[in-house]
């Protein structure tokens, strides 16, 4: 029987995870990417380098995006496009944190459809393909209930609470944080938090496993003015995210500015 989308990402998941630990993040060769772009480390380039080997050799007429990948704009012609962050959290990984991830996609027409997020130190691995629901570690996952913005317990970077980016004042939140974009994206899914909002320009390999992840735990995404999020996008930033359960979701939209 043929290898299904989901399956191809898993097991390729998994591989990144063996070859990324076996690097020490602390001693790892580490560059600085031009134009205050963040660091890349030899573990980063590894892990994309077999990602981008296998993936393509099992689904040659897919496109390829990744952040440690050449963008020449041929996946724009494709169908079917896989989006990689070979280590989301990079600079948890060189700190020695177990935080970081692997963040794999595939979207068909600009819509996410089989996606993993695995921390191989955390042994967290989050699954889904559409329609079918999302897991952590093999087992149904569904998001928080809470609607009420007040009181919420929210994943936020510390800029995202001035004033300027609210109608009113900033909510009464309780903030929390973590470096890797798509841990915080998978930590709503688990329903451990009640949202998550991004305010800055994102790129695709940051959410795109993310929003599917999401969706299928019952979350609401979007970009920060309550825009669908499309992916594949010859500039692969979007205008921020936003997700929680669609009561929440429709709560902080409302309050933004």
């Amino acid at each position: 029987m043929p290898e299904t989308d989901l399956d191809l990402l898993l097991s390729a998941a998994k591989e990144a995870g063996r070859i990324a630990t076996s690097f020490t993040g602390p001693t790892a060769q580490t560059w600085h990417k031009p134009e205050n772009a963040g660091p890349v480390t030899e573990a980063d380039l590894a892990v994309n380098e077999m990602l981008e080997r296998e993936l393509r050799a099992a689904r040659p007429d897919y496109g390829w995006l990744s952040e440690e990948s050449l963008d020449n704009g041929d996946r724009l012609s494709a169908k079917s496009v896989f989006i990689i962050d070979p280590i989301d959290g990079t600079r948890s990984f060189i700190d020695g944190s177990d935080t970081w991830a692997h963040s794999l996609a595939i979207a068909v027409n600009g819509v996410v459809t089989a996606a993993v997020i695995y921390l191989p130190l955390r042994d967290k691995l989050y699954s889904a393909t559409s329609g079918s629901g999302a897991y952590l570690n093999g087992a149904p996952i569904r998001c928080a209930t809470r609607a009420s913005l007040d009181g919420a317990n929210l994943l936020v970077t510390r800029p995202v609470m001035e004033p300027k980016h609210w109608k009113s004042l900033p909510p009464d939140i309780k903030r929390s944080y973590r470096p890797s974009l798509a841990y915080r994206l998978a930590l709503v899914a688990e329903g451990r938090y009640d949202g998550m909002l991004t305010l800055r320009p994102t790129w695709e390999w940051d959410i795109a496993a993310g929003d599917l992840i999401l969706r299928e735990a019952g979350a609401t995404t979007s970009n920060r003015s309550d825009g669908p999020l499309l992916f594949n996008n010859a500039d692969p930033r979007l205008k921020g995210m936003v997700t929680a359960n669609a009561d929440l979701h429709r709560n902080i939209c409302s309050a933004l500015a």
